[in-house]
């Protein structure tokens, strides 16, 4: 696949870095241009351009930037387009959001609403990237470390499921985007490693304001 990356802090060059390593093509961009990420393509074998040059060379665009900067996510390019959401909501850093702070909504439903023709897929928010780098199991491993997804769209899940398997993951699909508030930060399951029966039981007893 072609995924383009918008973001490159420790989430964006981790995910291009794995994904680069199993044969998917990547571009990282930020916000300030491929000037300041001259030294990526070295470390992580990611090609970088600028946002619109990300989304136009993907198939798959990851979000991974600040919640806060979530309204300069280009809208008309990613049309039509899978894009996942891998943001999570940190009040000291995004300010306080009042949809957030009283359970209305999630963080992937406010980037769905910015993004009302893509197919928003909510991943790789609940494990650490240190951890996205060294759980990863082969597909059968007893007990392998299993990671939520939600998303509207079953074949946009699919696909995004399809990459974290290959990442070394099982995958929880844990409903509409309007579950993913079952693994946003503090919920039970946040970046806590259980396999795949433990994590969709942690879930199922997960309750909406036990933060």
């Amino acid at each position: 696949m072609k995924i383009g990356i918008i973001g490159a802090g420790f989430v964006g060059r981790t995910i291009g870095k794995l994904a680069t390593s199993l044969g998917h093509q990547v571009m990282l961009s930020n916000s300030r241009g491929p000037q300041s990420l001259f030294s990526l393509p070295h470390a992580t074998g990611c090609q970088i351009g600028t946002v619109e040059d990300a989304i136009a060379f993907s198939d798959i665009t990851v979000v991974a930037i600040p919640l806060s900067a979530l309204y300069s996510v280009p809208v008309e390019p990613l049309a039509g387009k899978i894009v996942v959401d891998a943001n999570n909501y940190y009040p000291e850093r995004d300010g306080h959001i009042a949809e957030l702070d009283n359970h209305s909504t999630t963080t992937s439903e406010l980037l769905a609403e910015h993004l009302p023709s893509s197919y928003i897929v909510k991943a790789f928010n609940a494990i650490t990237m240190n951890d996205l780098e060294t759980d990863g199991l082969p597909p059968g491993t007893p007990n392998r470390r299993a990671l939520p997804i939600a998303g509207d769209d079953p074949e946009s899940k699919a696909i995004v499921a399809t990459l974290l398997d290959e990442f070394g993951f099982d995958v929880c699909d844990t409903g509409p985007l309007s579950e993913g508030w079952r693994f946003e930060r503090d919920r039970p399951v946040y970046c806590v490693s259980h396999n795949l029966k433990q994590l969709m039981d942690e879930m199922a007893n997960t309750v909406r304001d036990n933060r």
